[in-house]
């Protein structure tokens, strides 16, 4: 099954929202991943694409990642799905919002039932779920062929913040070396800020984390 991988950067920090779409069994589906800003945006992007919604997954609990989760819902009734340990991370989205001088948006409806070695349906297929915490305790890799989502764990020659609150560097490093970079050399990484990179390029060159 091909799936098709729609990175569209959203909100004022430019957050890049992830569109998966498919072929599946019962018609094109679409997942949304780290629904931010711009929520009108990608709920047009859905809507042309002729796909079915049939979930919406979060990396991490940051602010720019979900605060458009509340929007897409009015449309689509579903829950924005993430990891236990990022709860504290989405209670305080609003504040964070209010914190940085940026308008505070509605309040999504979440559920932390995504774990590590887990799944996802989609059009008849699995995405796999990796926890590989250190910018948050809860952050997420999802995976498909080809492909590792990573949202703020690995950037293209940088890594994520490990200074907000539940960060830490250590694990961060440890969550790159042991659950990324043993991926193959070829695999794409889409981060969840900038462009894409690959597990290789990473790997040999990223000054914060290299082989």
């Amino acid at each position: 099954m091909q799936i098709n991988v729609s990175v569209v950067p959203v909100g004022p920090l430019q957050m890049n929202s992830i569109i998966l779409s498919a072929d599946g069994p019962e018609g094109p589906e679409a997942i949304l991943i780290d629904p931010g800003g711009d929520p009108e945006r990608l709920l047009r992007l859905i809507e042309e694409s002729g796909c079915r919604l049939t979930a919406l997954l979060a990396t991490h609990g940051h602010f720019d990642h979900i605060e458009g989760a509340a929007a897409i819902q009015k449309v689509h009734d579903l829950p924005l799905r993430c990891h236990a340990e990022d709860k504290p991370v989405i209670e305080v989205m609003q504040q964070a919002q209010a914190g940085y001088g940026l308008p505070v948006t509605p309040f999504p409806n979440y559920q932390t039932d995504l774990e590590d070695g887990g799944t996802v349906d989609f059009a008849g297929e699995k995405i796999s779920i990796t926890h590989v915490p250190g910018h948050s305790p809860g952050q997420l890799m999802f995976r498909i062929p080809g492909y590792a989502l990573v949202g703020d764990c690995l950037f293209a020659g940088s890594v994520g913040r490990t200074d907000l609150p539940g960060g830490h560097f250590p694990t961060l490093e440890k969550s790159i070396r042991e659950k990324i970079y043993t991926l193959d050399d070829e695999t794409i990484v889409v981060s969840g800020h900038g462009p894409d990179t690959t597990v290789g390029r990473e790997r040999a060159s990223n000054p914060f984390v290299r082989d």
